[in-house]
């Protein structure tokens, strides 16, 4: 089998592929393509003869002649009675989808799309010779990464943080006291509450006596734009749109028993000992920040990756094919399908439950499906002009993981990605990715929320092994925030290696 790459100019193509119909404005709209080139290929008569051969096969497992058990019938026999022109058809069918791959790996051509095929000779008799017009990645060069300020979270926690962290301790004890007052966001509000949609009630939404804190967004927003402000003694009419149903409007009934103020116990020796693991206040909130700081350490580490990369999408000025954009689309899809099926629902159900319309969502899906193209392409102009390289080591620790993964052999995955898949190329292009964005991690500049440059030994965790044994009993609560923060962090960590 011969192939010839060559490249195509786009103004030798059909102008009707370049535009696509838009939906209200009855215009065209300009879409977006990679670089195009053509593959010509030639598979001499005998390699297809081997396919017609196949094809016969295929034919015998399909029709019944008289003396011959089906799928035994001679390619002779078959010959003469059906010709060789229903087979020739069956073996082009067949077999030139596998030439075209074998093709494509064979000159490493990295594909974005479906191919246009054309037969251009071989149809009736001999040598077979296809074309197939393909769209490419394209190649960027992206400027200005030398220089990225990236900006996570601050790893430690600030004192204000610090004590909302105890003082949610403390509301564990907090005493509701009556206020002669208006009610105020934080309140707590007792009410007789009944919400119904043309007459009839609706289940969870009536109840006497109960117990609302003003804010919280518990039910829906104007809940808590009439409450605040009102008095006990208040009766309040009012309508809401429903939180999910669509052109559903709830008519809400609430009469206000009374306005109560969270009271909190004095932050004391003696309240710490008595209600937390520790003796004095000092300890408490030592022990609070240390597990704040361990927490924050593992989420700006994971946010360091993932702003980093969005970071270095923002350099991307190009413009980014329809086909890239469209495959992230997919793909991204059909892992919220997949998680989603974990929990037992599916996609509409989700975005019932969520309150989300399918236009907008389409809206964000088709965002982060660009986001991820441009980061593809920027990390792979970030490997060539940093010379980043993939060693035999890399490749083989990345082929172990995939066949522990997919409970096979190296061999036998190697095989399969060599001889049946795309070839390594877009295995050690995945590989060299994630070290591009490893050396982009390790180089850029941290700054907080205010600009100021954050210190890469803050984001250490802290040596707990100089602990005294008093402490034994805080330190497990430690390791236990550590081992959920690190679950948390290995699964950003998955999102961005696959972006």
């Amino acid at each position: 089998m011969k192939t010839t790459v060559t490249e195509v100019d786009p103004a030798d193509l059909d102008v009707a592929t370049d535009t696509e119909t838009s939906d209200d404005a009855g215009g065209t709209q300009e879409r977006t393509f990679g670089p195009r080139i053509k593959l010509t290929v030639e598979v001499d008569e005998e390699t297809f003869d081997d396919a017609i051969d196949q094809a016969f096969r295929k034919i015998a497992k399909e029709i019944k002649i008289p003396g011959f058990r089906k799928g035994k019938v001679p390619r002779p026999v078959l010959e003469s009675h059906i010709g060789s022109e229903y087979a020739r058809a069956q073996a082009l069918e067949d077999a030139i989808p596998g030439y075209y791959a074998e093709a494509v790996r064979a000159e490493a051509v990295d594909v974005i799309a479906a191919p246009e095929l054309s037969l251009t000779s071989g149809e009736d008799h001999g040598s077979v010779c296809f074309e197939a017009v393909v769209e490419t990645r394209p190649q960027i060069d992206i400027r200005g990464y030398e220089n990225l300020k990236v900006e996570i979270p601050h790893p430690a926690p600030s004192d204000e943080e610090v004590q909302e962290q105890i003082d949610t301790q403390r509301r564990q004890s907090a005493e509701l006291v009556d206020m002669d007052r208006p009610a105020a966001s934080g309140d707590q509000v007792s009410i007789d509450i009944q919400g119904t949609v043309e007459g009839e009630s609706l289940p969870g939404l009536t109840a006497d006596d109960y117990l609302y804190s003003v804010g919280s967004g518990g039910i829906v927003d104007e809940v808590d734009l009439q409450l605040e402000g009102s008095s006990a003694g208040d009766e309040l009419s009012f309508s809401a749109d429903h939180p999910v149903q669509e052109d559903v409007t709830i008519d809400f009934k609430i009469n206000v028993n009374a306005v109560k103020e969270e009271v909190l116990p004095e932050l004391t020796d003696e309240w710490v000992e008595d209600n937390t693991e520790h003796d004095t206040v000092d300890e408490l909130r030592s022990e609070t920040m240390q597990r704040m700081r361990m927490m924050r350490i593992f989420q700006t580490n994971a946010a360091m990756r993932e702003n980093t990369a969005t970071a270095v999408a923002e350099l991307v000025n190009d413009d980014i094919p329809d086909s890239m954009v469209n495959g992230e689309m997919s793909e991204q899809l059909q892992q919220l399908a997949m998680r989603l099926q974990g929990q037992g629902m599916n996609i509409e159900t989700w975005m019932q439950m969520t309150g989300q319309d399918p236009e907008s969502f389409t809206v964000e899906l088709r965002d982060a499906a660009q986001r991820s193209a441009k980061v593809d392409l920027a990390l792979r102009s970030i490997v060539e002009k940093e010379s980043v390289e993939v060693d035999d080591d890399e490749l083989e620790e990345e082929l172990e993981r995939m066949a522990e993964q997919f409970q096979t052999t190296v061999h036998e995955l190697r095989h399969q990605i060599e001889d049946h898949g795309d070839g390594l190329g877009p295995l050690l292009a995945e590989i060299g990715k994630r070290k591009a964005l490893e050396w982009l991690v390790a180089e850029v500049e941290l700054i907080d929320n205010e600009g100021n440059t954050i210190d890469r030994d803050d984001l250490d965790l802290p040596d707990l092994s100089g602990s005294d044994d008093d402490h034994n009993d805080s330190e497990e609560d430690v390791g236990a925030t550590v081992e959920s923060a690190e679950v948390e962090n290995e699964d950003h960590s998955e999102e961005d290696d696959k972006q």
